[in-house]
């Protein structure tokens, strides 16, 4: 298994609708929007998950927690968390929540810089969410 700094690391921006994924490389610090998967009430279709995982094989996953801006939980909070358990727990792979709190607004920000309204799909900013809990997870690495 690749030591911490060289690992491949697969994130998702939970949802209870749609599932934004993205995968990273620690050692480049860079991320790149996978197609976000469809959820219901929040549960994903685990096989599309389990193909993601055999395809990338990450040596870890990162799940984004939102939070309120005070830094407090919410409902979602929890359902990421859960979501975040039953990961580990289907795939026995390492998982780590971090921060998710204005990822969906950089996401925004970062697509309509590129696109004007048109790139703004739901598709599209959930995948570019998650590469921004990305690249917030691999910064706090180095705190």
């Amino acid at each position: 298994m690749p030591e911490q700094g060289n690992r491949t690391v697969l994130t998702f921006d939970f949802g209870t609708k749609s599932i934004g994924v993205a995968i990273g490389q620690e050692v480049t610090g860079t991320a790149s929007p996978l197609s976000a998967l469809k959820a219901r009430d929040g549960i994903p279709d685990w096989i599309l998950i389990q193909k993601l995982i055999d395809e990338w094989q990450p040596q870890l996953l990162v799940v984004g927690l939102p939070l309120n801006m005070d830094g407090t939980e919410q409902d979602m909070t929890q359902r990421a968390k859960k979501f975040a358990n039953r990961l580990h727990g289907r795939f026995r792979v390492n998982v780590e929540t971090c921060d998710e709190r204005l990822s969906t607004a950089d996401a925004k920000s970062m697509l309509f810089e590129l696109g004007g309204y048109k790139k703004l799909t739901k598709d599209k900013i959930d995948s570019v969410s998650a590469c921004v809990i990305f690249a917030s997870w691999n910064e706090s690495q180095y705190d």
